[in-house]
């Protein structure tokens, strides 16, 4: 069953028919049931689960992903995506469909510019977007808030405030949300230094000054940062520096003429990538010239998947755009949800992306391309940095953790109302902390799970079952 054409614009219902809905889907799935989490008898080995998932990965980059899960419980669990989607696949849902990050920890949130250079705070990783239901992706941001407090030594009632507190906060802006005009939700969106002042009071000044300091960098990690940081001059000419196996110039990484062909193949797809583009977009990307490609490793989860850097050169070698080609494969929801209906996996990506940011990277588009195995990929292609900045987690107290969550919390809870039906998942929820109290079960019931298979891969690590690196 294809997913991606559920009701985004259903048969007209009044608000009231829609929060009826709502109610009457608490009959069937009271909010106390969410509390519950128990691993299926046949629950897949989670090492199995990785090392199925590492198949056609590039093999000398998988330890590197093993590696980086080891580092913690919370480490493991930012890697951990396809277990815990066969995990809330037996969970209860309520019913209500709406567009899913798919990967919603608190690590996948963060700042960074809109077109309007403003700095915004949204989700930013959408590799495992899919229609589904809501609670899949509160369910996962309730377990990463719990794990992360853990890993930090928060006491089991400060790790189960934080939960609450984000449950809350979800509930009362899909309540705010419910009650907006549909424009009103859609031009939603989190400016970051209006969120600073209204949080402030809530905050430390330890908090404060971090904070401070973290938008402060966001705005230096651009583009040009980037150009610094990974180019260097080679005989008058700007090229990306060697650092294998984290980055590697394509020259480096194969034969002269093969390194050729694979420069050829990725400026065949940024042609073909254009089109994916609007017209004023298309055009200012064609002010740009293809001058390297190479490849680096990225995140925890995504190791091993093919991802590409491309350096553009505009006017002279002072006008620098840093495009990132990644491979798109399957949601790890899709053999629960239900298959993309976008036959291009890197279009599932940008269109679920699209859909739930407030605000989009002005290159974000997809195509295909030919990699050094001769086969042809999907992929979805935005700059590598955009004024990006995200919060140090094992930096947080449980008071900052606290508010963090909750900005979490509505920035999840205004993307779903952008896809979903906000009024009837306001009605499920109602007034009263019933789901919030079953939430914050769960995610404590699933962090114990998530310490268990994290434990579980250290032992394969130790055993030499799978080997790891730690860079």
């Amino acid at each position: 069953m294809a997913t991606d054409s559920f009701a985004y614009a259903p048969a007209y219902r009044t608000p009231k028919q829609r929060a009826e809905l709502g109610r009457a889907a608490r009959r069937s799935v009271p909010r106390s049931a969410h509390a519950r989490f128990e691993p299926a008898s046949d629950r897949a080995d989670p090492v199995a689960v990785l090392q199925a998932q590492s198949v056609g990965r590039i093999p000398e980059l998988v330890p590197i992903r093993y590696g980086r899960m080891l580092t913690s419980p919370f480490a493991f669990y930012r890697g951990a995506a396809l277990i815990m989607a066969a995990d809330l696949a037996g969970t209860p849902v309520s019913g209500t469909r709406v567009q899913l990050c798919g990967d919603a920890h608190l690590s996948n949130f963060g700042v960074f510019a809109s077109p309007e250079r403003q700095l915004v705070f949204d989700l930013n990783d959408f590799d495992e977007t899919l229609p589904g239901p809501w609670e899949w992706d509160v369910k996962r941001l309730a377990a990463s808030l719990e794990i992360a407090g853990r890993d930090n030594g928060f006491t089991a009632e400060q790790c189960r405030g934080v939960v609450l507190a984000a449950s809350a906060e979800y509930r009362r802006a899909m309540a705010e949300f419910a009650g907006q005009r549909t424009l009103d939700v859609w031009y939603a969106h989190a400016a970051v230094e209006q969120l600073v002042a209204e949080l402030s009071g809530d905050m430390d000044r330890t908090t404060i000054k971090r904070t401070g300091k973290i938008l402060a960098k966001a705005k230096t990690r651009d583009h040009l940062q980037a150009f610094a940081k990974l180019v260097t001059m080679v005989r008058g000419e700007p090229a990306f520096v060697s650092d294998p196996p984290l980055l590697v110039p394509v020259h480096d990484l194969l034969p002269t003429d093969l390194a050729h062909l694979l420069d050829g193949e990725v400026n065949a797809a940024l042609r073909g990538y254009r089109g994916s583009l609007t017209g004023d977009r298309r055009h200012l990307l064609e002010e740009f010239r293809f001058v390297q490609l190479a490849r680096k490793v990225v995140g925890v989860g995504s190791v091993g998947t093919r991802a590409w850097v491309a350096l553009m050169l505009g006017r002279d070698a002072q006008d620098p755009l840093i495009l990132q080609i990644k491979e798109a494969q399957p949601s790890v929801l899709a053999a629960y949800a239900g298959r993309s209906v976008y036959t291009n996996q890197g279009h599932r990506v940008v269109a679920g992306q699209r859909l739930m940011q407030a605000s989009s990277d002005i290159f974000l588009g997809w195509h295909q391309f030919t990699d050094i195995d001769q086969v042809s990929r999907d992929c979805y292609v935005r700059q590598l940095r955009d004024w990006k900045g995200s919060v140090e987690v094992d930096q947080m107290s449980p008071r900052s953790m606290t508010a963090y969550a909750q900005l979490c919390a509505w920035t999840l809870a205004r993307a779903h109302a952008r896809s979903g039906d906000r009024i009837a998942i306001c009605a499920y929820l109602g007034t009263g902390p019933v789901f919030d109290r079953a939430l914050a079960e769960f995610a404590s019931r699933y962090a114990d799970q998530n310490e268990r298979d994290h434990s579980a891969l250290a032992a394969a690590a130790a055993a030499g079952t799978v080997a790891t690196d730690d860079r």
